[in-house]
């Protein structure tokens, strides 16, 4: 096969980045500029600020890129840009830019799913380590702050298609994780602080059960509905039962006012501030949400009869649900991989790596494109 570097660029949440891929497996160079701080007095992502950042960052950032990379505008193959899904006003400023470096190059242009990212995330570093066997059917959970998916995954003549088997049903689980921290008063984003939380608490000291949804929920298309979907909106309500029979309001507004005084809290402010009580709370909400996730994912891969398991997206990175998977898909002679954990989260790499196949078969984008906010993978 021809080799291609291609200049990858992700704006789709709150992530300016760019990267360069050679040929889907040699990773030149990944930059990313967070927006952390931007977003963390508010308790999540505000849509308009992270348009104004990306356009701030969008240029420096793809510079940065080329530069690690030892690459030139005038050097690469192609370029490739995220179409959604994602926020419209921050996908349309890596598209724009995109656009605009395609048509002054006269470079092909490639439009990636972000969802199909995140799977490609996985195979761009396995095919790195070498020797990487890859047996369908492949089931690929994509688990991030915007999504929860299912998708089986398979070969089409040199692309790859994708058939959802489970989504979410209200909340990602990444949601959870960062609107259960803004309840708590623990800082954003929500899932590393949590993730660091839990190891210091009881996981089975607040009863919380798998999740439980009907099959026919209101609002949902039956056409859309999948006996594999996923639903997080009752642990968030739970928590929020428990803080208040408790009588923990007190306490989670003390650490609120005590974190306001920080301008970047870190685990070591934040640990200090919570009582056993918290602490016990927070293990035994990512407790259940792991256990819900791995429990339905595992049950899709043995109905299906799947050889092959990635468990990807932001969430990938939290450290009980790669050790519960890891634990319970051996049980199931499953193998299963993540990204790591600079890759877990939004990047472009995983954009280029995921535009190489489209490159191969010269599937590029039409020039009247635009962002899709709520783009479906196929």
């Amino acid at each position: 096969m021809p080799e291609a570097s291609i200049l990858g660029i992700e704006s789709s949440c709150d992530e300016t980045a760019a990267a360069v891929v050679r040929s889907g497996e040699k990773l030149l160079s990944n930059v990313v500029l967070s927006q952390i701080a931007t977003h963390q007095p508010y308790g999540g992502v505000v849509p308009e600020l992270a348009s104004r950042e990306h356009l701030r960052a969008i240029v420096p950032v793809v510079r940065r890129a080329l530069y690690d990379a030892g690459e030139s505008y005038e050097s690469i193959d192609a370029i490739a840009v995220t179409q959604g899904p994602g926020l419209a006003g921050a996908l349309l400023v890596g598209i724009s830019y995109a656009k605009a470096l395609a048509f002054a190059l006269g470079k092909p242009l490639i439009t990636v799913n972000h969802l199909e990212g995140h799977i490609h995330a996985v195979l761009l570093e396995e095919r790195q380590k070498g020797d990487f066997r890859m047996d369908f059917p492949l089931l690929a959970l994509v688990v991030s702050g915007g999504h929860t998916h299912l998708f089986l995954a398979e070969q089409r003549e040199g692309a790859w298609g994708y058939e959802n088997i489970g989504r979410t049903r209200d909340d990602a689980a990444g949601e959870a994780f960062d609107k259960v921290a803004k309840l708590l008063a623990l800082g954003y984003p929500g899932g590393p602080i949590i993730d660091a939380l839990a190891r210091h608490g009881n996981p089975q000291a607040v009863p919380f059960g798998l999740v439980q949804i009907k099959h026919h929920n209101r609002g949902v298309p039956k056409d859309r509905q999948t006996p594999h979907d996923f639903s997080f909106s009752g642990i968030k309500t739970a928590v929020l039962r428990y803080v208040e029979l408790e009588g923990m309001r007190e306490v989670v507004a003390t650490r609120q006012k005590a974190l306001a005084t920080i301008a970047h809290p870190k685990l070591e402010d934040v640990l200090p501030l919570c009582d056993r009580k918290t602490l016990d709370l927070v293990a035994s909400f990512q407790r259940a949400v792991v256990e819900d996730l791995v429990a339905k994912t595992l049950d899709a891969a043995r109905e299906r009869e799947v050889r092959t398991l990635f468990v990807t997206g932001g969430v990938a990175a939290n450290s009980e649900l790669r050790a519960t998977f890891e634990k319970e898909a051996a049980m199931e002679r499953l193998p299963v991989y993540f990204p790591s954990r600079k890759l877990s989260t939004d990047n472009a790499a995983m954009i280029a790596a995921a535009a190489y196949p489209k490159f191969l078969i010269g599937d590029f984008a039409n020039p009247e494109f635009s962002a899709e906010a709520s783009l479906a993978l196929r």
